[in-house]
């Protein structure tokens, strides 16, 4: 069997949020967005590309019954948390906070000089009612190889996720092919980050998401000027 497209978002079609200091892309209702055809995806429930001018951020605000993920493009992000963690993430870092029965954070551009990009991913998690728990990790991320970056169990060095989701995170130079295999019962969403590549001979480019449902495999391959991408292989 081959593997079936579920729903391409293009990156321009995405809900937006200026505030002055945050330029914001939604891919799923967020916020003052709605849009009840996106809602999310399988468990997965927000993604957003946030981009967040020097020296500004998101003050202490709460969380309940969500993972959240942070993926930092470019320059520096600065956490804090009601756990008492402060921690800067950086290119090549990931961090997972569970928020569970309660979290207050904050997230804050600590650069007076250059902007910082992140992805913020929200994933439901499978019960609700868990301790809050926060990790950050940074990944060795050998080109064209994709690393596992959060899993149920943790394996592999990857990230605790309290919900049946693979993350898996892949760099690919001009040119450069992968295939992602999808299992049957599984669904999958891609999530290019920069550059542009075919997936599944759809042409992508940066912000683009694509949704697919398995068996099959995911042929990948990047464009001239290569391709970050995460990929949520999805219960």
């Amino acid at each position: 069997m081959t593997i079936e497209i579920v729903d391409v978002r293009r990156a321009a079609e995405r809900g937006v949020t200026r505030i002055g200091w945050l330029n914001s892309r939604h891919s799923f209702s967020f916020g003052d967005y709605y849009d009840p055809a996106h809602m999310g995806f399988r468990a997965l429930r927000v993604i957003n590309d946030d981009v967040v001018e020097p020296g500004q951020g998101f003050g202490t605000h709460p969380h309940r019954d969500m993972e959240i993920l942070s993926f930092v493009v470019e320059g520096e992000l600065e956490h804090r948390d009601s756990l008492g963690t402060g921690s800067v993430i950086r290119p090549g870092e990931a961090q997972r906070m569970s928020a569970g029965t309660g979290i207050l954070h904050s997230e804050f551009n600590p650069s007076r000089a250059h902007e910082v990009r992140f992805l913020q991913v929200w994933i439901e998690p499978a019960r609700r009612g868990l301790p809050p728990g926060y990790e950050q990790r940074r990944f060795e991320q050998p080109p064209g190889d994709p690393v596992l970056v959060a899993s149920p169990d943790g394996r592999d060095g990857s990230l605790t996720i309290h919900q049946d989701v693979l993350v898996w995170r892949t760099v690919l130079a001009a040119g450069d092919e992968t295939t992602a295999q999808i299992e049957a019962e599984r669904f999958a969403w891609l999530q290019l980050v920069r550059g542009s590549v075919t997936a599944h001979g759809l042409e992508l480019a940066e912000g683009d998401g694509l949704a697919v449902r398995g068996p099959g495999g995911l042929a990948l391959k990047a464009g001239a000027g290569g391709a970050e991408l995460i990929l949520f292989d999805l219960a």
